[in-house]
């Protein structure tokens, strides 16, 4: 008779792309979540939890094609005896279903709808450092009115936003953009209908950042050695047509009404130009009535993000301190926010278009630089430990945990295997617990118990003298009564 083979047993690996969340990751991320919701709710937008699935319709721009249905996307197909069912995916940003949401409501819903969403989405992407499948967003969009308000109450928000999380101001800046000005120079560059052109020239200011000035009027003349010689070609522009490209991202001054006169020189005639430095125009003095000065939101041209997504108005916010990348150098953080008007998204249901403006963070990204700043990180303090040393008086250790608890005070039962004491204050010191409670029999009996700070304990052991150590004790016996009332003052003791 042939063996069984067994089946070989599953291996214990998180799927490429995606990463584990471990205790002090997940109270980092939801109080920050906290902090950001609680701006949201003052500017009096209302929280909005959409599904996590959408049908892939419905995701709009990143419909896969037919042969890749999960191109961009997880995405599966509802089974339908005539293989005919819906294709359903994982949503890829947060403001998708919101354009679905608005369009399914619109009649219930008020107008303006101001809601602020959080969570996580999915990207079917090929993984790198630090950049994963799954991620959080944190949203806040306007829905429903065309007025610069609403975009200059998204740059203030954020603004707000940044600080009440814990990036100081000077740390960062909101930089405000137009895609409309763009569009503008686009015109006044003469390129007519030639969108393959247009589309190269986008290309080319998206770089810009990397190439700079000089960089940008080699790609967009003749073409340039990038850094590994290799030679690339260029837009084939005459320097004539390629001005106004170079004068649009050149086009910051000291003071905004510099900026707008530079802008008006790049977008000459283009009456949609001036529409877009009309809106900036609008923003900075709503910026400045509010109290908002260049110190924290700046009119920008160079802002380019979104360009083939957003209709009007294009905000990201930058950290402007400076961290050390893997190799050692010098660089400043980056981005950790963006957003802009999106006017047409809305059209897809409905067939008429309906102004949106909104902006979404970066969490991860927010995270990661409040770790830099040393606003958040390093040791998580962990609950008090009960320690048990008669499983027969386990009623009596519940009741001392749950005082603590009424009390306040984050507290546990050991609830391993209490035979072994030492392994108990092996674990309270694995989850950095700052204090550890003990009482046998002889305390129960005395109306006693033994409370041993952890932290002066392990500070003690590391380098304390017999007689430092015997005129600094770690542990202390107090009546049963006052259990709370001594923890309480070891635990303040700990954060002074």
């Amino acid at each position: 008779m042939a063996k069984v083979k067994k089946a070989p047993r599953p291996k214990a690996i998180t799927p490429k792309g995606f990463r584990d969340y471990f205790g002090a990751e997940v109270t980092e991320r939801a109080e920050m979540l906290q902090k950001i919701a609680g701006v949201y709710h003052h500017y009096g937008f209302d929280a909005l939890e959409s599904s996590a699935v959408e049908t892939v319709e419905a995701l709009g721009k990143f419909l896969p094609d037919v042969d890749r249905p999960n191109e961009g996307v997880f995405a599966w197909q509802e089974f339908d005896e005539n293989d005919k069912g819906d294709w359903m995916a994982l949503r890829y940003d947060l403001t998708a279903p919101l354009a679905r949401v608005y369009a399914q409501h619109r009649n219930e819903l008020p107008t303006p709808y101001r809601r602020y969403a959080m969570g996580p989405v999915w990207r079917n992407e090929k993984p790198g450092p630090g950049r994963f499948r799954q991620f959080y967003q944190c949203d806040a969009d306007t829905v429903g009115t065309a007025s610069m308000a609403a975009d200059a109450e998204i740059c203030a928000m954020l603004s707000d936003t940044l600080e009440a999380v814990g990036i100081p101001r000077g740390d960062y800046i909101v930089r405000v953009n137009n895609r409309k000005v763009l569009n503008g120079v686009l015109e006044a560059m003469g390129l007519g209908d030639d969108q393959d052109r247009k589309d190269a020239v986008l290309r080319t200011i998206d770089k810009f950042d990397k190439v700079g000035e000089a960089g940008v009027r080699e790609l967009l003349g003749k073409g340039r050695l990038d850094a590994s010689g290799a030679f690339i070609d260029g837009v084939g522009l005459s320097d004539e047509q390629a001005a106004p490209v170079v004068a649009f991202l050149t086009s910051k001054a000291d003071t905004a009404d510099e900026t707008f006169a530079n802008l008006r020189e790049a977008v000459g005639e283009s009456k949609v130009g001036a529409d877009g430095i009309a809106e900036l125009e609008q923003i900075a003095a709503l910026l400045e009535a509010g109290g908002y000065g260049a110190d924290r939101i700046e009119i920008d041209p160079s802002v380019v993000r979104g360009l083939g997504y957003y209709t009007g108005p294009v905000f990201e916010a930058e950290l402007t301190f400076e961290i050390f990348d893997e190799k050692g150098r010098k660089r400043q953080f980056g981005s950790v926010a963006g957003g802009g008007r999106y006017d047409d998204l809305v059209a897809r249901f409905t067939g008429q278009a309906v102004p949106a403006v909104g902006v979404s963070i970066g969490v991860d990204r927010l995270l990661a630089a409040l770790h830099e700043k040393g606003r958040i990180g390093g040791t998580v303090q962990g609950p008090v430990v009960v320690t048990v040393m008669d499983r027969a008086r386990m009623a009596e250790y519940q009741a001392m945990v749950a005082e603590l608890r009424n009390a306040g005070i984050r507290a546990e039962v050991y609830l391993g295997n209490p035979k072994n004491f030492g392994n108990q204050l092996k674990y309270a010191d694995k989850r950095n617990s700052p204090v550890a409670v003990i009482a046998g029999g002889d305390e129960f009996d005395a109306g006693k118990v033994q409370i041993k700070d952890l932290i002066l304990g392990a500070k003690i052991a590391e380098s304390a003298t017999l007689e430092e150590w015997k005129e600094r004790p770690s542990q202390f016996e107090v009546s049963r009564d006052d259990l709370v009332a001594k923890v309480r003052e070891i635990l303040a003791g700990q954060d002074s």
